[in-house]
């Protein structure tokens, strides 16, 4: 079965004005149904198909060379996506307690886990990530370059880590709305965050 681009859990203006419609319509409609058109393309050359994204980012080393670099790159690009449409709303959620305690366990507090989030969205240079990741509960931050993921291998721009939210800072995803205010749009991202999907998530990885 063919990968196909998820629908968005909201409308395209729900993110407004936070993150504006037009963005949104682009960036779901066309940069993610590109990286899905060519991952299809990459796993029927490699004769791979029957996986799921996940079980092929976290084995790249399974995938023939060949096609390795673009499963590598539309791979991550269609997982990072789908997570990041559902991390977000129009409503925030509730924050589980079970997520707030790790938390304030690894950053202090909530303001403190925003300013490192924002910073490794900051010094990401180029394009890329920021992310919060589990590791077996215990709550870390990264950054990825392009479309890596924290699951993928080291090799590969990985830290084995789990991400539980996650903040493309790829200039597609706000240059409409911030041009090159990065720290403004990911600033406005913590309006946006879905905080019970991130907690289902940080749940599934106890």
């Amino acid at each position: 079965m063919s990968f196909e681009v998820p629908d968005l859990p909201y409308d395209y203006s729900a993110l407004e004005p936070y993150i504006d419609e037009e963005t949104m319509r682009i960036h779901h409609d066309k940069h993610h149904a590109a990286y899905v058109n060519m991952l299809n393309g990459a796993v029927e050359a490699a004769g791979i198909e029957g996986k799921t994204v996940r079980e092929l980012i976290t084995d790249l080393d399974s995938v023939p060379e060949a096609q390795r670099g673009a499963v590598r790159n539309h791979g991550g690009g269609h997982f990072n996506h789908s997570l990041f449409w559902e991390v977000m709303g129009p409503v925030n959620g509730e924050m589980s307690s079970e997520l707030n305690a790790a938390l304030l366990e690894a950053f202090g507090s909530l303001d403190d886990f925003k300013a490192e989030f924002q910073k490794a969205g900051m010094t990401r240079f180029g394009s890329g990530w920021a992310w919060l990741c589990s590791d077996n509960g215990k709550l870390k931050i990264c950054s990825t370059a392009n479309q890596d993921n924290p699951m993928m291998g080291s090799e590969y721009g990985g830290c084995g880590l789990t991400p539980i939210l996650g903040c493309d800072v790829w200039e597609h995803a706000y240059y409409l709305n911030y041009q090159n205010l990065r720290a403004d749009y990911m600033t406005a991202f913590f309006n946006v965050i879905n905080w019970a999907e991130v907690s289902k998530r940080y749940s599934e990885t106890l």
